[in-house]
């Protein structure tokens, strides 16, 4: 008995944390910090990168990683092949740089004269 009386307390708890968590944000007392000049410059040169690029990248990756592996270089194969998760994340970071970058959000927030 004692044991699901305790983990009832612990449930209430972690929705107790949810919903002050919701209520935080939803009353607008996260803040927003700007920025730095070193961000916004890799932000700007990473847009102009077509997305495509980091998908063909990886695909060639993956693509010499198998040649690599049907010739029996498998050392070499193991290294490109870990190649494509690191392009497929820089692709992520493109888009994402696309659709919310700094810039956005500092405009709509009036950050920006």
């Amino acid at each position: 008995m004692e044991r699901s009386q305790h983990q009832n307390g612990n449930a209430s708890s972690s929705n107790r944390m949810k919903n002050q968590s919701r209520e935080g944000y939803k009353a607008g007392n996260l803040t927003r910090q700007p920025e730095g000049k070193v961000a916004k410059t890799i932000e700007a040169q990473t847009a102009k990168i077509p997305s495509d690029v980091f998908m063909w990248a990886a695909i060639t990756s993956i693509a010499g990683s198998a040649i690599f592996q049907a010739i029996g270089k498998k050392h070499s194969s193991l290294f490109i092949g870990q190649w494509a998760p690191t392009l497929l994340m820089f692709g992520l970071y493109n888009k994402l740089v696309k659709v919310a970058g700094s810039d956005r959000t500092e405009k709509s927030d009036g950050l920006v004269h």
